[in-house]
């Protein structure tokens, strides 16, 4: 027998520890060469390791949330010439409880054929029931009236309830009574219809990226003076030109909104330099850039990270549309590098058809500004002495009031607006 301690490795330049996300292994589990051990993240990219070596976990680094320095101990793991462990109680132990969940699944079924122990104590003379009759043999059947319309007993049997584990509210059993039960299940005891489920209270760990979400906005709220502006554009014209470009875009892929609104902020920034910047408040130096590095806000099952679109302003509506595509991908499916997801000059902030009439970003430090769109409405209007019904989009910027000053920001806006609202001259120099 030989002790293998795996070292936590260099993952990322500059990174000098990793927070530990998540472990896939647990003291006395068996692991093979190249199994995935423990998910550890840097910045904002999360990085999965892997087992050099075959053999029993013996140690492990630490808890979920716990950061590990580079080079230090991360696992572990007791090896042998042979390569041959014996399994860990650890595997026995699941083993030995996976039959738990079928047994406890077929106690649950709705057709009282594995009914739980409370269930049975309550209706003890109740028959076994089959579940092919009708609600009507089923009364005769428990030799007692049970009262429901025939609507009611017709939505029970389709949905595979017996009425006579249904508890009504009043006289009779009800639709409400049937929700209910779907809801809470027989022998529980639910409320009237029009109450909520009582949950009980949860405690949960702030790590992994929620950690990082955190720290970040925490820290945006605390140095950077926001102040934010709003401005309804008419996207009439805008949804037609994309409805015609999706109609023939071939292999290409489907044209969102998105690529449109990032082409007017290129067209636009150039006039408004001190919006695509950052601010060393330290040094207190403001570097104004050149190209537009474009974060895009992506909501993941891990939390909110922010992919980078490298220089926005030298790609066409169909690269970006891709480019959009597969860096969402990439985030989604935490296979994003490092490097896509640091080095933004501004951010693009969506929540798609969830938009909202209209929103408050915070910024992303830093940056001293971020977009929102919001959600497109259909709403009549006045044009000229007629009212005709119109797309409109409420378009809100944030910005850092150390840097921008409102006069720019509004003047900004108004500049995107007049390119949305007038979709030729987004494609013309």
């Amino acid at each position: 027998m030989a002790l293998f301690t795996f070292k936590l490795p260099d993952i990322g330049e500059g990174i000098s520890e990793a927070e530990i996300v998540g472990w896939h292994i647990q003291v006395g589990d068996r692991v093979e060469e190249d199994q995935p051990i423990a998910d550890m993240m840097t910045d904002k990219a999360t990085v999965e390791m892997e087992s050099p070596v075959a053999g029993v976990v013996v140690r492990l680094a630490g808890e979920p949330g716990d950061q590990v320095p580079i080079g230090s101990m991360l696992v572990e793991i007791e090896v042998d010439g042979e390569g041959a462990v014996a399994p860990s109680p650890a595997d026995e132990t699941r083993n030995a409880q996976a039959p738990v969940e079928p047994v406890i699944a077929e106690a649950a079924a709705p057709d009282g054929s594995g009914a739980p122990a409370e269930a049975g104590a309550q209706g003890s003379q109740v028959p076994p029931l089959d579940p092919g009759l009708l609600p009507s043999q089923q009364d005769e059947v428990l030799g007692q009236p049970i009262l429901a319309s025939p609507a009611v007993r017709a939505r029970a049997k389709e949905l595979g309830i017996d009425l006579a584990q249904v508890k009504p509210a009043a006289d009779r059993i009800r639709h409400a009574d049937l929700d209910a039960y779907l809801l809470y299940g027989a022998g529980q005891g639910y409320a009237p219809a029009g109450r909520s489920a009582k949950r009980a209270d949860e405690t949960v760990k702030v790590i992994g990226m929620r950690r990082r979400i955190a720290e970040n906005m925490a820290a945006s709220k605390r140095h950077i003076p926001h102040f934010t502006y709003v401005e309804e554009i008419d996207v009439t014209a805008l949804e037609e030109l994309r409805a015609q470009l999706n109609a023939g875009r071939g292999e290409r892929p489907k044209l969102t909104m998105l690529p449109l609104l990032i082409v007017a902020i290129c067209k636009a920034l150039p006039n408004f330099p001190m919006l695509n910047a950052r601010y060393d408040d330290e040094a207190g130096v403001v570097t104004r850039h050149g190209s537009v590095h474009l974060g895009l806000a992506t909501q993941t099952d891990a939390g909110l990270m922010v992919p980078v679109v490298r220089d926005a302003q030298d790609r066409n509506i169909w690269q970006l549309a891709s480019e959009i595509r597969r860096l969402a991908d990439a985030a989604r499916s935490g296979k994003a590098k490092s490097e896509e997801l640091s080095g933004s000059t501004l951010t693009l902030t969506s929540l798609g058809p969830l938009g909202g009439m209209a929103t408050t970003p915070v910024i992303n430090r830093p940056e001293v500004a971020i977009i929102g769109p919001n959600r497109v409405i259909e709403r009549p209007v006045f044009r000229g002495k007629e009212v005709v019904a119109a797309k409109l989009m409420n378009l809100s910027v944030s910005c850092d009031h150390r840097v921008v000053d409102g006069w720019d920001a509004a003047s900004f806006v108004q500049a995107v607006r007049k390119l949305l609202e007038a979709p030729a001259f987004l494609f013309v120099d």
